[in-house]
């Protein structure tokens, strides 16, 4: 399994714009080979920002690599940079990528 994640430093004046696009945008991985789901995090608030983690979660690192050289990655990602968005961010997103190691489940009742 493997998590892609990107951080997002959001100027605290427009976190309400910031979450409409993420709630609104066609996110495209619904169906892609490996993807297990997709999550935005709102974390927390400093002085000057606000942060806000993406966190997908794939059956394996080849099939996140082959997501981000598909046309479904390039259409998820086609408006990324408008000038509207300008101020919106403290610099741009920082990705992190992790191997899980290991899981624990939820045990199961009997």
């Amino acid at each position: 399994m493997f998590i892609a994640m990107n951080r997002f430093r959001v100027n605290p004046e427009r976190v309400e714009e910031f979450e409409q696009i993420w709630l609104e945008r066609e996110t495209h991985l619904q169906g892609l080979t490996g993807f297990v789901e997709f999550h935005m995090l709102r974390g927390p608030e400093e002085e000057d920002h606000v942060l806000y983690a993406s966190h997908t979660v794939w059956r394996s690192r080849e099939d996140f690599d082959a997501w981000t050289h598909s046309e479904a990655f390039r259409a998820a990602h086609a408006n990324a940079g408008q000038s509207r968005r300008e101020g919106l961010y403290l610099g741009p997103p920082k990705f992190e990528g992790f191997e899980v190691i290991q899981t624990i489940g939820k045990a199961s009742d009997a």
